[in-house]
């Protein structure tokens, strides 16, 4: 008799990016701890990781920032940039207050977001799980208020507002309470509208604004002027 069983899926792969060694072992405990992850790809430095991830497939990266040899952020942009683009990793860039800067311009590099190393275990977990679903992580309210504020530092070029006129009236609300950090389920509460429909708006706008995800969105809604810092 046939097996109709339906095969478990496979657990996602994780790399785990920094020079601390102790750092990454925390981290490996916390994720092989679930059924669903596993970390395959461990290096110590930018340089390193582009190697290993050029030979090797995963899932979601954990990039520490200031590392020797290679730093984070170019470490972001030099492994999407040799990925395919329908199997590109997710990045989280794993960060302390005292380096906003290196954030933001490492979310610019093409990070789905980034995780203080502080973070809570299951905060950790649920990040990783939220990114390879194809969000990113920029909702905690400590983490929104950093956002604000590193991205209010001028560009050489700042960005065109133009880029907002293909968008609805209902879209650039949409996209000014993502910029806010707001979660889909909250923008409905706001808007009288489903969460679905929201999810609907959400896709427009990042197509409009050629947005890979919701931080980009979100540093575009700052740098055109449609949220300024300190809003909530």
């Amino acid at each position: 008799m046939t097996d109709m069983t339906t095969p478990a899926a496979r657990p996602l792969r994780i790399a785990l990016i920094d020079d601390q060694p102790l750092v990454r072992a925390g981290f490996a405990m916390v994720i092989d701890s679930q059924d669903d992850m596993e970390v395959v790809v461990q290096a110590a430095d930018g340089a390193a990781a582009v190697e290993e991830l050029r030979a090797r497939s995963v899932d979601v990266v954990l990039m520490d920032v200031r590392m020797p040899r290679m730093d984070g952020i170019e470490a972001t942009s030099r492994i999407l940039a040799q990925a395919p683009a329908d199997r590109a990793p997710r990045i989280i860039v794993l960060t302390t207050f005292d380096l906003d800067e290196y954030v933001v311009s490492a979310i610019r590099a093409g990070a789905s977001g980034f995780l203080l190393k502080d973070a809570q275990p299951e905060e950790l977990l649920s990040a990783i799980r939220t990114v390879h679903g194809g969000d990113a992580v920029i909702a905690p309210s400590a983490t929104r208020r950093l956002l604000a504020r590193v991205v209010a530092i001028p560009e050489p070029q700042a960005q065109d507002t133009s880029v907002l006129e293909a968008l609805t009236e209902r879209e650039r609300e949409v996209l000014a309470l993502m910029g806010r950090g707001r979660s889909n389920q909250e923008i409905g509460a706001e808007l009288f509208v489903a969460e679905a429909t929201v999810k609907t708006h959400v896709g427009r706008v990042l197509a409009k604004l050629g947005a890979r995800d919701r931080v980009q969105a979100v540093i575009i809604a700052f740098e055109t002027g449609l949220v300024t810092p300190g809003e909530e």
